[in-house]
């Protein structure tokens, strides 16, 4: 007997190591971000729109999880999103706003699964409000295209290098402002119509830039401060 109870308690033993260690071999599922929003449809870019009341809408991110997703939609009057901002969640691929009028304004979109992991933003785009008996629009704000944001300079010149456009498709000249000191005090252009400027650069510096953008009409934006680096 007493061999047949020992058979039986090394039976049992063996089956409760074999099923605690055939759970300990399956790992959970990796929660993995929801793809980047890759198109903007409504407002398009650069787009004037004649009402206040705005109907947005982008095209649909998907999960490789098979999440369910919602949305983040962020419109602000900034172009990078620093102040003045607007945030909603919303369910679907659509989302109704109403803002100011006579008004620039940017903005982006990114998926969030239902484990609260986003995605990537989508691109922005810019679009401008119609006001009241406005005759003109001020351009949009600056965007950056180089030197990229923080970026080491290793040579002893380099070409700044903005996008500025504007709804009235009016001539457009830029104030290039650089300095070594935040915010940039020196201007070292005026009336260019390029948007472009070459600059020499002492080493050991870091720069401070910016780009005022004024159009034939009295209008302007102030762009906001980059800045780089020289070796």
């Amino acid at each position: 007997m007493k061999t047949i109870k020992s058979i039986v308690i090394i039976a049992l033993i063996s089956v409760s190591c074999s099923k605690s260690g055939s759970s300990s071999d399956e790992a959970p599922e990796q929660n993995l971000a929801p793809t980047k929003v890759n198109s903007l449809i409504y407002p398009s870019n650069n787009l004037l729109c004649i009402t206040n009341l705005l109907d947005f809408e982008w095209n649909k991110a998907t999960d490789p999880n098979g999440d369910t997703l919602s949305y983040i939609l962020e419109i602000s009057k900034t172009n990078n999103f620093s102040s003045n901002n607007q945030t909603f969640e919303v369910d679907n691929t659509t989302k109704s706003v109403t803002l100011e009028e006579g008004t620039a304004y940017y903005w982006r979109v990114k998926a969030v699964d239902s484990k609260n992991l986003s995605g990537e933003y989508s691109s922005t785009f810019q679009f401008y409000t119609e006001g009241l008996a406005e005759t003109n629009h001020i351009p949009f704000s600056p965007q950056l295209l180089a030197p990229e944001r923080n970026t080491a300079i290793t040579s002893n010149t380099t070409k700044l290098e903005w996008l500025c456009t504007d709804v009235d498709n009016d001539q457009l000249l830029y104030e290039v402002y650089l300095d070594t000191h935040n915010p940039p005090m020196i201007k070292i252009g005026d009336n260019i119509n390029v948007q472009h400027l070459e600059i020499s650069l002492n080493p050991m510096n870091t720069y401070y830039w910016k780009i005022i953008a004024k159009d034939s009409n009295g209008g302007q934006a102030i762009g906001q401060v980059w800045s780089f680096s020289s070796n």
